[in-house]
């Protein structure tokens, strides 16, 4: 049987997430408080991980209430962040950091998905971060579960069960995590930043590669192998289809619908 095992949100694009016993929505299908902030520079990118490696340096803790984050510099430096201050003390902060003016932003309404087209929570299940782990010397669950940056992580299920949520291009699979209803879009693909050690930054010698090798040789039989243009994907990226005032919570059942859906 298909269970939340896990929920965790990440406040602060590209930086540390927290763990959270049940999480309701925002209206643009976002799970509330999920990349809610992030830090962009004078150009209006993202400061991320994917383009600057001392985020990987940062790390990021929160209050139980998930009100407050407290930032640490590998200096041992810290500034402490009330969710409801302007923010523009600790992007002085962290453009000291960086060694470059910087910003951060807040988005009341959808907060700053990667990938803006399948803006839900992202979902896997624990034994495909086993799997993963299972591929190279010395890694954990954890440390893939660090690396990979899901919100919801499901229990009962076989590795690369999350195959099952997503379908042919332009359809959706829905599916249901306690009273809500999501839709699985697409397999999510991944960027530089799963090879490098969450904490560290240090990169592992060929991840992407071995990922992809691996995922093309164990893919499950339900798999849609049309929606792999490349095999270096895990995780199911999804959108919200009916949430309300609903939240989804550790313990949830996980129920697959019928009938597939089309994209709008």
């Amino acid at each position: 049987m298909p269970v939340v095992a896990r929920l965790r949100v990440y406040p602060f694009k590209s930086f540390d997430g927290a763990d959270v016993d049940a999480a309701p929505f925002v209206p643009l299908g976002g799970l509330r408080l999920d990349r809610a902030f992030a830090v962009v520079d004078e150009r209006d990118e993202f400061v991320n991980a994917k383009r600057e490696p001392l985020v990987h340096h940062v790390r990021v803790s929160y209050d139980p209430a998930l009100t407050a984050a407290t930032f640490t510099l590998p200096s041992g430096a810290t500034f402490a962040f009330g969710f409801d201050e302007q923010p523009d003390g600790l992007a002085a902060f962290l453009s000291g950091y960086f060694g470059r003016r910087v910003s951060v932003r807040r988005d009341h309404e959808g907060g700053f998905p990667d990938d803006p087209a399948a803006p839900g929570p992202t979902i896997v299940s624990g034994d495909t971060l086993a799997a993963v782990a299972s591929w190279f010397d010395g890694m954990t669950i954890h440390d893939v579960r660090l690396r990979l940056r899901a919100n919801i992580e499901v229990d009962g299920v076989p590795a690369f069960w999350e195959d099952r949520l997503f379908g042919p291009a332009g359809e959706a699979v829905p599916f249901r995590v306690g009273a809500v209803v999501l839709a699985g879009t697409n397999p999510c693909a991944r960027c530089v930043v799963p090879s490098r050690d969450a904490i560290s930054g240090e990169v592992y010698p060929a991840f992407s590669k071995r990922v992809a090798e691996r995922r093309a040789a164990t893919l499950p039989p339900w798999a849609d192998r049309t929606r792999f243009d490349h095999y270096y994907r895990l995780c199911v990226n999804t959108r919200t289809i009916a949430a309300g005032d609903r939240s989804i919570h550790v313990g949830d059942r996980v129920v697959l619908a019928e009938e597939p859906r089309a994209v709008r």
